[in-house]
């Protein structure tokens, strides 16, 4: 055998045992866990064959604590460059066989690399965490790490999605990252995500909590908003990212790519002509109208265990990609409180950075009052989310379906947010409050002077026909032209592309700044 055969052979083996992390003990220990390994979940998540892996034989510099005993190869993460339908995306893959996933200077290297090349190319970057937190062995270079990977988040926010799939744990500073990241998704019982964990809950606050209660899948999708996406496996986890990505542009300098399509623009639904109650204070279901409006009426729900008054997700519309924004009567009358306004927020930031078109439909009776939403600053919350519509350049479609009260209209991408084109059915009512508060409050006199019951029952219709004839209807925003046109709402998905269409090459300049102060 030739000595460059000898060399060859030597790098076969070479890479399969870094390929093997911490080893096959460790490696069945991770199955016996319910887990995959880091290169098993690039294997589903990737395309076949097309991980491009990068710094594999990169090696730990520590050697406090026995550290220098071990030096495996690739230091507990996977990263590379891979494709997803074609498209090409970076990725890293926490590894918790090797030094259980622990963060080394290294290894926030490795990972900050492949974000730096990610901007560079102008591509996704994805992020698997599996990890037990900083290499405590490393001290100061670990927080170090972290505290580069933190900055490439910031640099890369609005440039390049970032998306983190939370695969076990994430706690401590690491829980950061993908905090700052676009979206998180988590894995229901294999996952958690907190600051500090049970233990010192319990010896600061002497609160007994167990790791899923405090930061499980299910607790950050449904009661703090951390998660956009709770999996009940790691396949569905993996299906779910690339799914996302799929309504995604590259970068902030692209479109998403168009999805063809056999649902005809022009179709028409006579469904919801008949689907507002004649019962105002009767619910029905906004997923109804979303699914109507939208290509084959596949919606692809984000956070949708956060804040159910109000939906928000991804839908192609005439095979465009677009964001849809829609109150929920069913849940709360659809009213808008703290959660709702951040979690609609967050995502109509998004759609804005990477020119993905918005579509709003309204049906709010306004904010949710009383002393817990007033103490948890309902002001400025409310004001993240009229602050974003206001901002936001990308095409904005707005159809008010049935109530639109108060401020509560405007933060809902009114005219007077620079909403492009406003539509609103025959159902709307487009005032400063309802009927029965207006007359509360311009007749309450002569209500109170009246002392015969049936009487004082009958002024009070009266006058709140009087108040719904002259303010309840769309005619009076029409009027002014704060609506474009009211519709008939069988006919809302081809008004809705339609104006998508004529506005695609939409162009808005914003003043000079050095950044903006968004109502945090």
């Amino acid at each position: 055998m030739s000595i460059q055969q000898e060399k060859i052979k030597e790098l076969v083996a070479r890479r399969e045992k870094a390929r093997l992390g911490g080893g096959e003990k460790r490696i069945a220990a991770q199955h016996e866990k319910g887990k995959l390994t880091a290169r098993e979940r690039l294997a589903i998540l990737l395309d076949p064959d097309s991980l491009e892996e990068f710094d594999m034989f990169v090696q730990h510099r520590c050697t406090n604590f026995g550290m220098d005993a071990s030096h495996p190869d690739g230091d507990g993460v996977v990263t590379g460059r891979g494709t997803i339908d074609g498209r090409t995306v970076f990725v890293f893959a926490q590894d918790f066989t090797v030094s259980g996933g622990s963060l080394s200077k290294t290894m926030s290297e490795k990972i900050c690399k492949v974000m730096d090349m990610a901007v560079q190319a102008g591509a996704p970057v994805i992020g698997l965490n599996d990890s037990g937190g900083a290499r405590i062995q490393e001290g100061i270079d670990a927080l170090a790490g972290y505290g580069e990977i933190f900055e490439r988040n910031i640099l890369a926010s609005g440039v390049v999605p970032q998306i983190s799939g939370i695969f076990g744990p994430c706690a401590g500073g690491a829980v950061y990252s993908p905090a700052l990241t676009d979206f998180t998704l988590m894995v229901k019982n294999t996952s958690y995500m907190f600051l500090t964990g049970p233990a010192v809950v319990k010896s600061v606050t002497g609160e007994e909590v167990s790791q899923e209660d405090l930061g499980g899948a299910l607790v950050h999708a449904s009661k703090s908003g951390v998660a956009q996406f709770a999996a009940e496996n790691e396949e569905e986890g993996l299906a779910t990212i690339k799914r996302l990505l799929s309504f995604l542009p590259q970068n902030n300098l692209e479109t998403a790519p168009a999805r063809p399509t056999s649902d005809p623009v022009g179709r028409t639904d006579d469904a919801l002509n008949e689907i507002i109650p004649d019962n105002p204070n009767k619910a029905y279901d906004m997923y109804a109208v979303v699914r109507s409006i939208v290509d084959d009426g596949d919606f692809f729900e984000v956070h949708k265990d956060f804040a159910k008054n109000i939906i928000v997700g991804f839908a192609h519309m005439g095979g465009r990609s677009v964001g849809v924004v829609a109150n929920q009567p069913r849940i709360l009358a659809g009213v808008l409180d703290i959660a709702a306004s951040r979690k609609a927020a967050r995502f109509v930031r998004f759609c804005d950075a990477f020119n993905i078109p918005l579509v709003t439909l309204v049906d709010v009776p306004g904010f949710l009052c009383g002393t817990q939403q007033e103490y948890g600053a309902i002001i400025s919350n409310g004001a993240k989310l009229l602050y974003a519509y206001g901002e936001a350049t990308v095409p904005k479609v707005t159809v008010t379906l049935r109530k639109s009260y108060g401020g509560a209209h405007i933060v809902m991408s009114c005219k007077q947010l620079r909403g492009d084109i406003n539509y609103a059915w025959p159902t709307a009512n487009i005032a400063v409050m309802g009927a029965d508060g207006a007359v509360g409050i311009l007749y309450g006199k002569e209500l109170k002077a009246e002392t015969d019951p049936e009487k004082q029952a009958q002024l009070r219709e009266e006058k709140k026909k009087e108040y719904d004839d002259l303010f309840c209807n769309p005619y009076q925003a029409a009027q002014k032209g704060y609506i474009e046109d009211v519709i008939e709402p069988r006919n809302t998905r081809f008004r809705v592309i339609r104006a998508l269409e004529a506005l695609q090459n939409k162009r808005q300049d914003i003043p000079a700044k050095k950044h903006d102060n968004l109502p945090l």
